[in-house]
């Protein structure tokens, strides 16, 4: 399967990195907004072809799918030039600046018939699915409360992306989607909301707390910063028992299910999942649906990538936080 790669930051090198080392997987172009360092990713990668603007990328036939890396605010742009040509689609999250712009990309991947899937990696990962596996079955109960936590020490300076309204920046669209992506993965679309936030002299939130509510009564406690850094962890506690994991809990090795009236069972990754920071299952999902002929993958369904934005959408009206433009 032949990848393009748009865009030539961090993530878009680790998952690179992480095609290189799949058999079934090519990497023949990559894409930015400078020639210079198109070029220079593509030697680092051993990639043929480096563009320096994105649409060569978007309309070079011998591409099967464009993994989109840009900030999220680029994203409506970025993929909607690869749908339009009729590339399928991996794009990185948060999937966009608002769910506006995400049910556009929506809309136009199904108006062409083309594969289009958020980059959710937590929701591809084995451990993470088994996980949902297990409280889908039961095992503790009915789910009552969700608890995650994203935050990042920083300190980040003004001008960095994470910052920068321009770019949608804050906490919420680049941590806070983990643990909001992950309490809809257990729970669908919340019901209601209450939240508050700590905001940047430039008008992003630097760390937002959420209470999220479902109609079972299930209560969804989410915490993201850009100033603090937390300890990353998950737990879901149901009627019957609690699912606790550590450090890391998007891309865990091992949880721990504590049933009622059951010694603690641990859960850890197999050898063959590869690092805990693998990419590549999110590489393997997208070619196989790819390869059966899929235009969506039920493990990152586009009906819930677009139930995740009108909930970060919704947060940032209770926060006070709006993007140019918006």
């Amino acid at each position: 399967m032949r990848w393009g790669i748009l865009a030539t930051g961090g993530i878009a090198a680790s998952f690179t990195a992480n095609l290189l080392d799949m058999p079934d997987a090519e990497v023949v172009a990559v894409a930015s907004r400078s020639d210079v360092s198109a070029k220079a990713f593509a030697e680092r990668f051993g990639i043929p072809r480096a563009y320096g603007e994105w649409s060569a990328l978007a309309e070079d036939d011998s591409i099967d799918v464009v993994y989109v890396a840009t900030p999220h605010a680029a994203h409506r742009v970025a993929a909607g030039l690869c749908l339009e040509a009729g590339r399928a689609v991996l794009c990185e999250k948060a999937f966009a600046l608002n769910s506006r712009e995400a049910g556009e990309l929506v809309t136009l991947a199904r108006q062409r018939g083309v594969f289009l899937m958020e980059a959710m990696w937590m929701y591809c990962h084995p451990l993470i699915r088994r996980l949902k596996a297990l409280v889908d079955d039961g095992a503790i109960g009915e789910v009552r409360t969700v608890q995650a936590d994203f935050g990042l020490a920083g300190p980040f300076p003004p001008a960095h992306r994470l910052r920068d309204p321009a770019q949608g920046g804050g906490a919420l669209l680049d941590l806070g989607v983990y643990p909001v992506s992950f309490a809809q993965l257990l729970l669908g679309e919340p019901s209601g909301m209450s939240a508050r936030a700590v905001l940047s002299d430039e008008g992003v939130d630097l760390q937002t707390g959420m209470l999220l509510s479902w109609e079972s009564g299930a209560l969804g406690l989410l915490h993201c910063s850009i100033n603090a850094g937390t300890p990353v962890i998950a737990s879901v506690t149901g009627s019957r028992g609690r699912i606790d994991i550590p450090n890391g809990f998007f891309f865990p090795e091992t949880f721990v299910l504590h049933r009622d009236g059951r010694d603690p069972e641990e859960f850890t990754a197999a050898p063959e999942d590869g690092p805990r920071d693998s990419l590549r299952h999110e590489a393997a999902e997208v070619m196989h649906r790819l390869r059966a002929g899929d235009t969506e993958s039920p493990l990152v369904p586009l009906e819930g990538t677009l139930a995740v934005m009108r909930t970060l959408d919704a947060v940032r009206e209770l926060i006070g936080v709006r993007y140019p433009g918006e």
